[in-house]
């Protein structure tokens, strides 16, 4: 084989302060007390069964689960998600890569957002300096303490930044118990602080915009908070200090939880807003687990939970309360409805903008 990998180390990287960001935190954000603007009349009974399927299951104890796509966070949906954590409505928030690297560079900069097709073309597309390496730090450090993706780079916005023990603290505690379960983690953190130069002890980051993360105020709450990404699928890529294995061993960690979430999941809710792909993939795996285990204890499968999938592509005219189409139906086709329609719950999909969807539920949900 002649082709050789590309060194990354060799990519020119820029400051964010260089990019043109085309999306400002102080614009997009929602305040949750405004009144939301109008929905279709066919949403609104979707809206309304949400809302009280919702309640139901939190009266019962059940999990409610948003699982998320990067347009949610952003277009403002950040305040009221917290106003929806704070009150208990939410047990468990999921996200795919890209909402992470919106999250934090909102936090951070107080905007997000390029042009891919211009910044693809002079090579400078996701080649942002603080973007990587801060959510590198960020899963690097988490790991030590068993953190996950999500709660890991939750945390480093809640807080502001991480600490880093000393190089010669690592390389002891690896060379005393190579077998330990955080021996990969700590070799990683070793390595990339001796090739990137970061200094041990408190590295400060300062978040201003901290209140428009969902991570941050997931980790403020307690709520569960798991990403979900793909190697080579988001822009910390694209920089020396990408690392497959930090971001593999988060993901790992983040997909057991939110398996754990699941053992919840009987009368609850899962609410699927704007992700096309990653939210019905990681839940049917997931939930394949928890039946297993289920049944090997003697437990019959997770039942009775009711799935909302909230998208602004046309569900092909198929009301998906009765089951799959026939695959001579367009809609058979949209991943986005047929794997959640086999997931043992009672599907609604709803056409309709994500964030004025969820402003609705909210309001509901506060008059209640």
């Amino acid at each position: 084989m002649t082709v050789q990998p590309l060194d990354l180390s060799k990519l020119r990287v820029l400051p964010l302060a260089a990019r043109r960001s085309l999306t400002r935190a102080d614009d997009i954000l929602i305040d949750p007390d405004a009144p939301p603007p109008p929905c279709p009349d066919a949403v609104i009974p979707m809206v309304e069964g949400a809302a009280e399927a919702i309640r139901g299951a939190r009266g019962r104890g059940a999990a409610v689960i948003l699982i998320y796509g990067a347009h949610l966070l952003r277009n403002g949906a950040a305040l009221i998600l917290d106003r929806m954590m704070a009150a208990g409505w939410l047990t468990h928030l999921a996200t795919n890569g890209a909402g992470t690297i919106h999250d934090w560079e909102y936090a951070w900069l107080g905007a997000s957002t390029e042009s891919v097709e211009q910044n693809v073309a002079t090579g400078t597309f996701g080649t942002w300096q603080e973007t990587a390496t801060n959510i590198h730090l960020a899963l690097l450090s988490g790991a030590l303490d068993g953190l996950g993706y999500g709660r890991a780079l939750g945390r480093f916005i809640h807080e502001d930044g991480t600490s880093l023990p000393h190089p010669d603290e690592l390389a002891a505690a690896i060379a005393a118990d190579p077998r330990h379960p955080l021996t990969a983690a700590r070799a990683e953190l070793l390595r990339t602080m001796e090739d990137q130069g970061w200094p041990s002890g408190r590295i400060a980051v300062e978040h201003r915009w901290k209140h428009a993360s969902i991570l941050a105020r997931a980790f403020r709450h307690g709520v569960p908070m798991t990403v979900h990404p793909g190697i080579g699928y988001d822009i910390i890529s694209n920089h020396p200090v990408f690392n497959g294995a930090a971001i593999g061993r988060g993901a790992e960690w983040d997909f057991k939880l939110f398996a754990g979430s699941l053992r919840d999941l009987e009368g609850g809710v899962v609410l699927s807003i704007g992700s096309a792909i990653m939210g019905p993939q990681v839940f049917e795996k997931a939930l394949s687990c928890v039946n297993n285990l289920r049944l090997q204890g003697g437990q019959d499968v997770v039942r009775g939970h009711a799935i909302y999938v909230v998208d602004l592509q046309d569900g092909g005219g198929w009301d998906w309360t009765r089951g799959e189409p026939p695959k001579s139906n367009p809609a058979y086709y949209l991943r986005f409805c047929k794997s959640y329609s086999r997931m043992g719950g009672a599907l609604n999909y709803v056409q309709c903008d994500n964030v004025t969807f969820l402003h609705h539920v909210h309001r509901r949900l506060a008059l209640s």
